[in-house]
């Protein structure tokens, strides 16, 4: 997205996981509008990428006010740095099937919405068994059919009406066809002569307004005066005319729908005039976008949502088989895998409808690929990482470069292109989807695992079981069952092997500066995070899989107030926002009590303001008071030669990270002592004890 380049990279292939299938690619189809749209905006400069995304200026703007100017434009190029997978019009055969998989078995022929790529993980709501009698060219054409199936269901047109298609490229044509075979009168427009001569084919009164004949009139003409019962809106153009003549052409009472991208400064009285509707199709259909459909395989029951996206690819296989819809017609072009650039190298070609993309059948099936040249057998200390996701990308790789770590593996199960990028960015030798391939590796000394949080206790308790050590991203765990196991297989660990957890905030030089000027004895200390808001169907706040917010990432400063105290919390009380506040709740306070008699609050908060700074920590101890304000200027009130310390922000990344590399080749304890990681933990999910109970919870319960 930075350049707008498109590269063939060498991925290892992903491994299978829970209710997903895992598919060996033959075909591809390539969305021209969609992915020509993508590939441009990677072209364009930054100041038009701005233009094209003002909401992210906006963000940009709040960040720059937050944290500084270097790590805002440090998290932009590196937002803009990470390759794009493109492509959702995937067939194949099955080569492995998820746990909890029924529908489908190897060998199996599925259409679904992976990516341009030999091999895809997909979930099973999104694949759909094609037909014996379509050829994997046809079927290639599934998901982008149900893209303009999806929005005539929006229309909901009946039979004898007539429907205007506006926009007559790939989608469109298919959307003509469909409509046609459901018994509407369908009028296309377009301004290519060669897509209005193959829906004429098709049957399709088909029009080119380029060439003097005016789209309202002929529309109007048609139908008596009467209008237009629907206009379906397929084109891509910045143009605000489109909605405006759609709207001139419709008959009263009306039905708009947009599927593609175009101008919506709309005018009130085109609506207004003849009472209009007007939607925006969603993608392939009912499910889209919903977590518990897509990726849990939950599906919505068949009498409240006829029309899932599954069902709808289902519904286009069965138009290609029983012969309602020709697809075969549109394919202009059929490349192999090695010669993308011929569709790439000019999106734009006159004469393009639908391009396919052929498979070699003699891929490998590797799990690991090499990056780099760079071998480190026989060096000392040597970094496998677990885990490719943004943070990795952001945060801990820049980190572990400015710490000399060598990294010989990066691994991500599911995303070999994460793992490739990210291991090319740190100069790792291998790039892999298979995690044991790290584990199992002598020269791999110390793991550092960035997963989602409910696989840390599964990846601690494995890379123990290796015999090595693990630096795990905060939280720990994310229940008591899982300590006690983290708990028991630490203790039967081989000396030397140690456990680190990601509570960076201690490590911070601000953080060490306060820690040397508060001495020994009781201390009150308000700690204040304006988290902001994440969506509630974010899976940070599913109890299962991310732990809620306080579990998952106020943990970070539970930790922090127990380093500036200089001890172990016994007692947790909370309150939170609201009447009936969830346990997943991100907006409370919570109250610690310390061994030594110190006091803390940790104010977590998610309905600030953005532009607000996002952590502030006030320590009141023997007449003085330290505050430090989103980790760039610390301020001390009534020490002897000690007023403030500021510079650029700095959350210990960095230092936390070296440290543990010096541990690594140097041997020596864990970052952090075992039992204050347990304590903060135990801590943690008090804090979820205390929420639902409405008391003080001992951590010795």
């Amino acid at each position: 997205m930075k350049n707008g380049g498109t590269i063939l990279e060498e991925v290892p292939v992903p491994q299978v996981k829970s209710g997903y299938i895992l598919i060996k690619t033959s075909r591809t189809l390539v969305s021209l509008g969609t992915e020509r749209m993508l590939v441009e905006f990677g072209k364009a400069n930054l100041i038009d990428k701005a233009r094209q995304q003002p909401d992210k200026v906006k963000q940009v703007l709040d960040k720059i006010k937050t944290d500084g100017l270097q790590p805002t434009l440090e998290a932009v190029f590196n937002k803009l740095g990470q390759p794009l997978p493109l492509g959702y019009c995937n067939v194949g055969k099955v080569i492995a099937v998820g746990r909890g998989v029924t529908e489908f078995t190897i060998g199996d022929r599925v259409a679904s919405n992976g990516n341009h790529a030999e091999y895809v993980c997909v979930p099973q709501n999104l694949c759909a068994k094609v037909p014996d009698n379509i050829s994997d060219e046809e079927a290639a054409f599934t998901v982008i059919g149900s893209i303009g199936l999806q929005g005539i269901r929006n229309l909901q047109p009946q039979l004898g009406e007539t429907v205007v298609v506006v926009g007559l490229g790939l989608i469109g044509l298919i959307a003509a066809q469909l409509l046609k075979a459901n018994g509407c009168n369908v009028i296309g427009t377009d301004f290519d002569q060669q897509k209005v001569d193959l829906a004429n084919k098709f049957g399709i009164n088909a029009i080119n307004p380029g060439q003097g004949t005016n789209a309202v009139k002929y529309v109007m003409d048609r139908t008596n005066n009467i209008g237009a019962d629907g206009v379906l809106i397929t084109a891509a153009s910045k143009s605000d005319e489109i909605i405006h003549e759609a709207c001139e052409m419709s008959r009263k009472r009306g039905k708009i729908v947009l599927v593609g991208v175009i101008g919506l400064n709309m005018r009130r009285d085109d609506f207004y005039k003849k009472e209009l509707s007007f939607q925006v199709s969603c993608s392939y259909g009912a499910g889209r976008y919903d977590d518990n459909y897509e990726n849990k395989g939950i599906d919505y029951p068949i009498a409240y949502a006829r029309w899932t996206e599954k069902r709808n690819f289902e519904t286009i296989l069965n138009a290609i088989s029983n012969g309602g819809l020709d697809v075969k017609s549109l394919i202009t072009e059929e490349v192999e895998l090695e010669q993308y650039n011929q569709i790439y190298g000019d999106m734009r070609k006159r004469g393009s409808i639908a391009s396919i993309i052929k498979y070699p059948n003699n891929s490998i099936e590797q799990s690991t690929v090499a990056v780099t040249e760079n071998k480190f057998e026989g060096a000392k200390g040597i970094f496998g990482i677990i885990g490719a996701g943004n943070y990795t990308g952001a945060t801990v790789i820049p980190a572990l470069k400015k710490a000399d770590v060598h990294v010989k593996y990066i691994s991500a199960r599911t995303n070999g292109l994460e793992a490739k990028t990210m291991a090319k960015k740190m100069g790792a030798e291998f790039a892999t989807t298979n995690y044991m391939d790290i584990l199992n590796d002598k020269d791999v000394d110390m793991v550092i695992c960035t997963t989602r949080h409910d696989s840390h206790a599964k990846m601690i308790l494995d890379t123990l079981n290796a015999g090595k050590s693990i630096f795990v991203e905060k939280p720990l765990c994310l229940n008591q069952d899982e300590l006690d196991e983290i708990i028991a297989a630490y203790q039967k660990a081989p000396k030397g092997v140690t456990i680190n957890a990601g509570y960076n905030r201690r490590f911070s030089p601000y953080a060490v500066k306060m820690k040397q000027l508060l001495g020994e004895g009781p201390k009150n200390i308000v700690a204040t995070m304006n988290a902001g808001f994440i969506p509630k169907d974010v899976w940070v706040h599913d109890m299962q899989i991310g732990g809620g917010r306080i579990i998952g990432e106020g943990c970070h400063f539970i930790d922090l107030c127990t380093f500036l105290a200089g001890s172990k919390v016994t007692a947790v009380c909370v309150n939170a926002l609201g009447e009936n506040p969830e346990i997943n709740s991100d907006n409370m306070s919570i109250l610690l009590k310390y061994e030594n008699g110190s006091n803390a609050v940790v104010n977590y908060f998610g309905n600030g303001s953005k532009a607000y700074p996002k952590e502030r920590i006030e320590v009141f101890y023997q007449e003085k008071v330290l505050v430090l304000d989103n980790w760039r200027k610390l301020q001390g009130y009534g020490f002897s030669g000690f007023s403030k310390m500021s510079g650029k922000m700095d959350k210990g990344h960095a230092a936390e990270f070296a440290l543990l590399n010096e541990r690594v080749k140097n041997g020596g304890e864990p970052l952090i002592p075992f039992d204050e990681l347990v304590n903060a933990t135990k801590a943690s999910f008090a804090c979820i004890t205390s929420l639902k109970e409405n008391r003080w919870v001992g951590l010795d319960e």
